[in-house]
């Protein structure tokens, strides 16, 4: 969220990358409209592809690692961008359990997609 409280949007045309893989990860994305592809970056293989109100980014949000993956528009689309600090204000308030099982969960995911 921006200064005011009000979340920001961006616009992304075809192809325009969003993050790389191997980045700091200070934002989490929330689709929109349009597409965004998650894709290896030596080998352009796209892992998936997230549609309107899914969210991506967050894993390097819950565990502080880079960027596990690229991400990049499949089409024109509009994300709502997530910051770092709005997000780990909201995991504070959440139940430790949950916390905990996001982190084993992000882990698992890295893991997976080595």
């Amino acid at each position: 969220m921006s200064a005011t409280g009000v979340l920001e949007r961006k616009m992304y045309q075809a192809d325009d990358r969003i993050f790389k893989e191997g980045d700091e990860g200070l934002f989490a994305y929330l689709v929109q409209s349009g597409s965004v592809e998650i894709y290896r970056e030596a080998t352009g293989e796209v892992l998936s592809t997230i549609g309107a109100g899914g969210i991506f980014g967050e894993m390097a949000l819950i565990d502080g690692k880079p960027r596990a993956a690229s991400a990049r528009a499949a089409g024109g689309c509009t994300v709502v961008v997530i910051n770092r600090a709005n997000f780990q204000h909201r995991m504070k308030k959440s139940d430790p359990f949950v916390q905990g099982l996001l982190k084993i969960l992000a882990e698992t995911v890295r893991r997976m997609s080595k």
